[in-house]
């Protein structure tokens, strides 16, 4: 065989191999929605006890994950949080999202098109019942208002604190570098965790936040309870997808575990 056939030869097994393998990380997405209900999730809505989904703010239409406010005469504050059963650790998590129509009578205006994917999350049976947000590190997902640059993918920290570049870092928010998403376009927000190491903010595919070592926040009156022995240090936890007052829909949620 000549050398340039053998090279031909060669470079098509690579490229056999490589897209083998890329199918192969692709079987490893495993669906945490099954596209017909909300099997494996628990609502937790303040001002009701866990397992209530008050006005059917939770709900699954034609295979999309929604949360809507049609049942609401006011939002009044009834700030919700749609938990995994599971807690998880070391994992990527991947939701497809879209802010739709109107939002509910009665939301504050940074709730405008304004929802989050909890991580590292306290149990919904461990929040007060009056609890606004659990006790979370909260990828924050914005929707533009068609004007004003407004970036997707930024960190807000309910009762917890993090790193970025050695210094540990005690605001509520943080804006990523990402694009803004003007209109109801389908975004894909991906948040690779490693356990109390890093955590990486992807959205459509490219890295716009990045930190080390979340913790809990020991000023915080609910993240108090939940340290056990003076360890602050947060190295798992639930999921959880928000309601804040604007409708937003997830047509994917997926995790990929990382070993």
């Amino acid at each position: 065989m000549k050398k340039s056939q053998l090279f031909m030869s060669l470079f098509a097994l690579l490229f056999f191999v490589q897209s083998g393998f890329s199918q192969g990380n692709d079987d490893e997405w495993i669906p945490l929605f099954n596209g017909k209900d909300l099997t494996g999730w628990i609502p937790k809505i303040k001002g009701y006890p866990s397992g209530e989904n008050f006005g059917n703010t939770f709900r699954v239409e034609d295979g999309i994950l929604k949360v809507s406010y049609d049942q609401y005469d006011n939002f009044n504050l009834r700030y919700g949080h749609l938990f995994y059963e599971k807690n998880f650790s070391h994992y990527v998590i991947k939701v497809e999202y879209r802010f739709v129509g109107e939002q509910c009578e009665g939301g504050q205006g940074w709730a405008f098109r304004n929802s989050g994917v909890m991580v590292h999350g306290q149990s919904p049976e461990s929040m007060r019942v009056d609890q606004d947000f659990p006790v979370s590190i909260e990828v924050q997902l914005l929707g533009g208002n068609g004007v004003d640059k407004r970036p997707t993918g930024n960190l807000c920290t309910p009762g917890t604190n993090v790193v970025m570049n050695g210094e540990l870092i005690k605001r509520h928010c943080t804006n990523s570098t990402s694009k803004t998403y003007h209109g109801d376009q389908w975004v894909t927000s991906e948040t690779e965790i490693r356990g109390n190491e890093i955590i990486k903010h992807y959205i459509n595919g490219e890295m716009v936040l990045e930190y080390t070592k979340p913790q809990l926040d020991d000023r915080d009156a609910d993240a108090k309870k939940l340290i056990v022995d003076g360890n602050l240090m947060l190295s798992e936890g639930s999921i959880s997808l928000q309601s804040e007052s604007h409708p937003i829909e997830f047509r994917k949620v997926e995790i990929k575990i990382l070993k």
